[in-house]
């Protein structure tokens, strides 16, 4: 997905103010929106659910800016209740729940590999070049979009784990297991003449998102 989440290489976004001994929660609230997130994730299982990452880069450009993290949590929450069924509009505007039988609650999935297939050869090896697909898809992507069409080479190969992308719907694409790669780019290829001659930066990749040069 490109949104203003990504900010991967952005700049002119202002410095970043560090606070001394920041709190985990800054206010009592925050705590709460923690709480809930936590608390109500088994109640989407079975049902029409979209994913944590996708409903907060859903988020306007210009309302994602402004509101603070857990304000984005909140907008995320509200955001999967509906989805899913559990919560209506009036009933968020109100405050109040609506009288009569309340949806039941699905047991938790499994987050266990219980395909019991081979884990797949890597496509790549160490010290090899790659190039970085130029990719744009509508759901959420761990693909960061400074990479997209850059060339790097493979530093090291990670084990297998599952693919944590989704579709334009916030549905999972499966899992798909397969090789996660630690990639070497010079700062030069990402950033041009602005780069450092002697900088590299490592982004760790699924294969998916890689091709041979």
């Amino acid at each position: 997905m490109n949104g203003i989440h990504d900010m991967g290489g952005m700049d002119g976004m202002g410095p970043i103010e560090r606070e001394a001994n920041e709190p985990v929660f800054h206010a009592e609230w925050e705590r709460r929106v923690y709480g809930l997130m936590r608390a109500t994730g088994r109640w989407t299982v079975g049902r029409t659910r979209v994913g944590f990452r996708w409903a907060i880069e859903s988020i306007p450009a210009k309302e994602y800016l402004r509101i603070s993290y857990y304000e984005k949590w909140f907008a995320m929450l509200t955001t999967r209740l509906l989805r899913a069924g559990l919560v209506t509009e009036e009933e968020l505007d109100s405050g109040q729940a609506a009288t009569g039988q309340r949806p039941r609650l699905y047991a938790r999935e499994s987050s266990e590999d219980v395909s019991g297939e081979p884990d797949p050869s890597p496509r790549f090896r160490e010290g090899e070049p790659i190039r970085v697909r130029n990719l744009h898809p509508r759901g959420h992507t761990r693909l960061p979009r400074y990479t997209r069409g850059k060339i790097g080479i493979v530093f090291k190969q990670r084990g297998v784990f599952g693919l944590q992308d989704t579709d334009e719907h916030g549905i999972s694409l499966g899992g798909r297991r397969q090789e996660v790669y630690t990639v070497r780019f010079g700062a030069q290829e990402l950033w041009g003449e602005r780069g450092g001659t002697s900088d590299s930066v490592y982004v760790e990749m699924w294969e998916d998102y890689l091709e041979p040069v």
